[in-house]
């Protein structure tokens, strides 16, 4: 691959709009386990919110991502990859992003969730103000 091709892909897995409109693998192999980033996303897209307990299981998978994530960037980087390579390991980072947005989605509140704490939070401090 040349470096006029490494570094079309490297900019191409770092635009912040890079997974709009992009579909995601199939399937994603990290540390050995195959992985259906469709299912993952799915999945997730079903939960309102974490519990605790699943918490940490959460943050361990983001990172174990992101880690795969900088592998296979690195292995662009490093050049040591075709250029069919190179395009299927790209394809398979959006994946991997595609999959992380999903993940961390799931810390973010709604925002009617975000509107119904802010407007209980101005009743209680007009509330408090009227008990001075």
């Amino acid at each position: 691959m040349d470096e006029l091709t490494r570094q079309r892909l490297l900019d191409r897995i770092g635009r912040p709009s890079k997974t709009v409109g992009v579909a995601m693998p199939d399937e994603l192999t990290v540390d050995g386990t195959t992985i259906d980033p469709n299912e993952l996303v799915f999945e997730c897209s079903k939960l309102e919110t974490i519990p605790d307990a699943e918490r940490e299981q959460l943050e361990s998978a983001k990172k174990t991502l992101r880690r795969e994530r900088l592998r296979r960037k690195q292995r662009i980087a490093d050049g040591d990859v075709t250029v069919e390579e190179g395009e299927a390991l790209a394809t398979q980072i959006h994946g991997l992003d595609r999959a992380l947005n999903a993940l961390e989605e799931l810390d973010t509140p709604s925002f009617g969730e975000e509107l119904r704490q802010k407007k209980l939070d101005d009743a209680r401090e007009l509330l408090a103000l009227v008990r001075l």
